[in-house]
């Protein structure tokens, strides 16, 4: 993959993983300061993934978008709000950063 479609593509996650920890501090857009963190992060996350896409398949570029923002976000949940997990969580996070992995490592066409 390229690395600079890559970039864009971590820059999209980081700003879907900052844009949701911001829409969980705004309490439902109550307080401004978080709802402007949320708009903006999901602004950012949607323009770099907008960027990216020129570059990667649709399919693999949203699937980890997708995924490793929701293990980010999970992460946060659990850093900064002190959320609980269980075991069948941490195993659906695994099954989550597996499927990532291998969208990476196989991401040829499968007919090719």
């Amino acid at each position: 993959m390229n690395p600079f479609a890559l970039l864009l593509l971590f820059l999209a996650i980081a700003g879907e993983v900052i844009g949701t920890a911001g829409l969980k501090a705004s309490e439902g857009f109550s307080r401004l300061g978080p709802s402007l963190i949320a708009v903006l992060g999901y602004c950012a996350a949607f323009y770099f993934l907008s960027l990216c896409l020129r570059q990667l398949p649709l399919g693999i570029a949203y699937a980890i978008w997708s995924g490793l923002g929701t293990v980010g976000s999970v992460l946060i949940g659990v850093l900064i709000w002190r959320e609980a997990l269980g075991s069948v969580h941490l195993v659906g996070i695994g099954l989550i950063l597996v499927g990532v992995i291998v969208l990476n490592v196989f991401p040829g066409n499968p007919g090719a």
